[in-house]
């Protein structure tokens, strides 16, 4: 079971597979953060915010999380709107 509350019927190709990527990350920590936010945003992003959360999807885990939750900042040539939308979209993320 993926946790995912949404179906990916009536997505695009590559919504439905940023989708999937989001629930299967490898780190669980990382399904619980991402997985909800596709839920409810995938369909919303426009193209500029689909590359960079595609683009986001090809980070490590381990250097993904610490930059979500906060605990270290991002890299300089990271564009951080759509982290910044994951932060907001999660309460319990410190920005």
């Amino acid at each position: 079971m993926t946790g995912t509350a949404r179906t990916s019927e009536g997505l695009d190709a590559r919504r439905k597979r940023l989708l999937f990527r989001s629930w299967h990350r490898g780190l669980r920590e990382l399904d619980l953060i991402l997985g909800p936010f596709a839920d409810s945003h995938i369909e919303a992003l426009n193209e500029q915010e689909l590359d960079q959360y595609e683009y986001m999807l090809t980070i490590n885990d381990t250097d993904l999380l610490p930059w979500l939750m906060g605990e270290r900042p991002a890299p300089t040539d990271v564009d951080l709107t759509i982290l910044n939308k994951i932060r907001a979209f999660r309460p319990s993320v410190k920005a």
